[in-house]
């Protein structure tokens, strides 16, 4: 089969989107490389070449784009259909929620992965004309396209619930996170860091004292500032809550709450990638309070990682998580604080939950999920 992939934000964002779009193309040219994949993007940048892997160095990832900017958008959205044609594309796999407009008209089979609609159930939290671009590329692509990979059980609830789309026409296949996050050990556990590392990691954050960590932008639907009440709530003031994100207007509200006291909590930005690994492996606790989420890729990152994890219910966390994580009501800053006091308390507990973790995460592996992609595209 010759299989095409709406390739921008693999080659363009380097965060959730473009990890999501690398790890599917990755996953298919390793362990289903009988098929020709395409990747069709406006742009390919100089600097792409320091995240990707050897497999999408591939020579059998054939890459495509237009060179005219004045066009990228039509492009996209609608022109791309000569180019599929032209490469006799089967499939083409639109990997952030749209597909062009008019491709059915191609004869091309189509699919499309609806990562979340939070913009639907939570529209107060963005502009009314993002709402309205949402809306109109998302809604066209799940009544368009031949089938919907939901990342998560709750992602295709809402898709039946806000757009009516049949649920028989919508498979659920999950995703996995970056390489960096892996064990790299024979018996499954992630490659210890060395004494050095650790320290030299610490050193260069400040951290002091054994910490809770959460990692996720910094956003009212994060829920950080009910993370630092819980956190407070606990008492404990041999730990410190270290929170990495990205900066913006929430994290000016987190950043007026702690100038009255808080010494013990210490917010992170602009951390590069390659020093999360080492901030997660020496956590004592993974948090991600998250009120609402399409899947969660930092609760997979922790499990492999080997750091037990406290999530939020409500969601599709419970997914990412399963028997890995305790939960708690996102709402409920003492539930929460109640939570992470069981973990940091009872070391067997601990114990028990990195190891069901590694076991859980195994469904989250790009054989499987590669195999699950090609059997849909094979289907249609």
């Amino acid at each position: 089969m010759n299989i095409g992939f709406d390739a921008k934000r693999a080659f363009q964002n380097f965060t959730g989107l473009g990890n999501y779009s690398r790890f599917i193309i990755e996953s298919l040219l390793k362990y289903v490389p009988e098929n020709n994949y395409f990747a069709y993007s406006s742009e390919f940048r100089a600097n792409v070449a320091t995240v990707l892997s050897a497999e999408l160095k591939n020579d059998n990832l054939k890459l495509r784009t237009q060179h005219s900017t004045l066009l990228t958008p039509i492009w996209r959205t609608w022109l791309i259909n000569n180019d599929l044609q032209r490469d006799k594309i089967n499939i083409y796999h639109g990997l952030s929620n749209e597909i062009p407009f008019g491709i059915r008209k191609t004869g091309i089979k189509s699919v499309v992965t609806i990562h979340d609609l939070i913009f639907e159930r939570y529209p107060e939290l963005y502009p009314i004309i993002d709402r309205f671009i949402y809306r109109k590329k998302f809604r066209y692509a799940c009544e368009n396209a031949d089938a919907i990979i939901a990342v998560s059980e709750q992602t295709k609830r809402d898709i039946v619930d806000f757009y009516k789309i049949p649920k028989e026409k919508i498979e659920v296949i999950y995703q996995d996170c970056q390489e960096i996050f892996k064990p790299h050990r024979s018996d499954g556990r992630p490659r210890p860091l060395s004494r050095r590392e650790g320290s030299e990691l610490l050193k260069k954050y400040n951290i002091q004292k054994p910490y809770i960590l959460c990692v996720a932008s910094f956003s009212e639907r994060k829920n950080q500032l009910r993370l630092i009440q819980a956190f407070r709530e606990l008492g404990m003031n041999d730990f410190e809550l270290v929170l990495v994100g990205g900066k913006s207007k929430y994290l000016k509200e987190i950043e007026v709450l702690l100038s009255k006291s808080d010494a013990s909590v210490r917010v992170l930005t602009e951390v590069p990638s390659a020093d999360l690994p080492a901030l997660y492996q020496n956590a004592e606790l993974f948090v991600y309070p998250s009120i609402f989420e399409g899947f969660g890729i930092p609760i997979i990152e922790a499990l492999h990682s080997g750091v037990p994890v406290v999530a939020a219910t409500g969601s599709c966390l419970e997914e990412a998580g399963g028997n890995g994580a305790l939960y708690a009501n996102p709402l409920d800053v003492s539930d929460l604080a109640e939570k992470m006091n069981q973990v940091l308390s009872d070391k067997n507990l601990s114990n028990q939950l990195v190891l069901n973790g590694k076991e859980y995460v195994k469904r989250f592996s790009g054989n499987l999920i590669a195999k699950q992609l090609n059997d849909l595209y094979l289907r249609l």
